[in-house]
């Protein structure tokens, strides 16, 4: 068992390119939201709003890509690499059949799916024709998120930071371009950020095809697309179909919570849209601790060390609590800086709201490190998926979106009031999770014997 001191050197090592993969992931963001502050306030909103069907998608995608990332990283453990490239290849196919479906989607229904989330008019004309071109974005993506997924539980950890930097710079320089008509060519407003995004999407699943070809002794090879799996696929599905039923149904939840939002009026919609890019920020060093755990706990455990990975766990508990009250005092020390930068850019109601936003999300953020680490890290890294997949179904259904949903429209609450409510989502849940994770149930090397 590690000590420790070179334990805290393993965690730092595996959560910090992770943290780099989660800053890239919301500068991009980040940078979608703030050069469309120099088009208008309703391309912001009609963004944010559009990307919640993405979300969903990469819901579903996360839940693909832990079932690789669970298997992969037990099977490293045991050092079993043609079953790693099986898994991968298991993935990929079921990531193919997601993304297509969900293309569909967005590119045949684009007002259909805005209208859920929002009845603006002006919203809903401009995420449409945002989600025709952000569509085609989905392949590539998921793609790259199930290769990147094995990369990272196999301990290579920079190539996926590596992708995600080039992936930022790409998206940033055709925003650029096509946002602000560089180089002559013309203003496209929200439609060229969509382009931008596409774009850097397929340079991501690139630059994983040629690491996988030339660089990684863990390949991605096309064969696994078309042969058939066995038990392993059975034992993949165990793990992938409850976190992609879990993932879904958080991700559904909180796209209702935004809906709600939404229908309460366009300055709450972007308001919330920036205190979504600050607490993502906020939240980069927590994430990638929950993540790193789920790496750590994988591997101990398929080197058959469940003592070992019991406390390993615990470890990394404390660590991800550490880091989330950290997240929170970011948040507000930025807060300042943000509300000066949006004075200009939001209506003096949105920009009052923003400031409230900002605290309250400082404590969702601690219980959703707490939460995301045992759930997602601790009983995912043993193969427990079901349980999460149960309590997000009961308390995210049964509890937040109903008491939400009447502090809105029964009660008919202020806008702040209602927001507050949505805040406390991750907190009915927690007790239950710590009675879990007591339980020590979820500590189970999963691994099998191939020929």
């Amino acid at each position: 068992m590690l000590n420790r001191k070179d334990f805290i050197k393993l965690a730092i090592k595996l959560a910090f390119p992770i943290m780099v993969q989660n800053l890239i992931s919301t500068l991009v963001n980040t940078a979608d939201t703030v050069m469309l502050g120099y088009v208008s306030q309703t391309a912001m909103s009609a963004t944010s709003l559009a990307n919640q069907f993405t979300f969903i998608y990469f819901c579903f995608l996360f839940g693909a890509s832990t079932g690789t990332s669970v298997l992969c990283a037990q099977y490293w453990g045991k050092k079993d690499i043609k079953t790693i490239e099986r898994v991968i290849g298991l993935a990929t196919k079921l990531a193919t059949i997601i993304s297509i479906i969900f293309f569909c989607g967005a590119f045949f229904f684009p007002k259909a799916v805005m209208k859920i989330f929002t009845n603006s008019p002006e919203s809903i004309e401009a995420g449409a024709s945002y989600l025709r071109i952000i569509a085609f974005s989905y392949l590539p993506m998921g793609f790259s998120q199930v290769y990147m997924s094995a990369a990272r539980s196999i301990g290579k950890v920079v190539m996926p930071s590596v992708t995600y930097i080039i992936s930022l710079v790409t998206n940033v320089f055709f925003n650029g371009v096509f946002i602000f008509g560089l180089f002559g060519v013309p203003k496209l407003g929200i439609i060229g950020v969509a382009i931008g995004t596409l774009i850097a999407r397929c340079v991501e699943a690139f630059i994983c095809l040629g690491y996988s070809a030339f660089r990684c002794e863990v390949k991605f090879r096309f064969v696994y697309l078309f042969t058939k799996a066995g038990i392993l696929l059975g034992d993949f599905l165990k793990i992938c179909l409850p976190s992609i039923a879990n993932d879904v149904i958080w991700s559904l939840a909180t796209s209702v919570f935004t809906a709600i939002l939404g229908h309460i009026g366009d300055d709450m919609v972007a308001a919330n849209a920036v205190a979504i890019m600050v607490v993502n920020i906020g939240a980069i060093a927590c994430r990638g601790f929950a993540n790193a755990t789920t790496i750590v706990v994988s591997n101990t455990l398929g080197e058959n060390k469940i003592e070992d990975a019991d406390v390993y766990a615990r470890r990394m508990l404390l660590i991800t609590i550490f880091v989330s009250l950290l997240g929170g005092v970011i948040i507000l020390l930025i807060r300042p800086l943000m509300m000066k930068y949006y004075q200009e850019k939001l209506t003096p109601v949105a920009l009052s709201y923003l400031g409230y936003l900002m605290i309250m999300t400082t404590w969702r953020l601690l219980g959703e490190g707490i939460n995301t680490c045992l759930i997602c890290g601790c009983f995912r890294g043993g193969g427990d998926t079901k349980f999460g997949m149960i309590i997000d179904s009961v308390f995210m259904w049964a509890v937040a979106v109903p008491f939400m949903a009447i502090a809105a429209y029964v009660l008919k609450l202020p806008p702040l009031w209602v927001y507050f409510v949505m805040t406390l989502d991750e907190f009915w849940k927690m007790p239950v999770v710590f009675a879990h994770y007591k339980k020590k149930k979820w500590l189970k090397n999963i691994t099998r014997e191939f020929d």
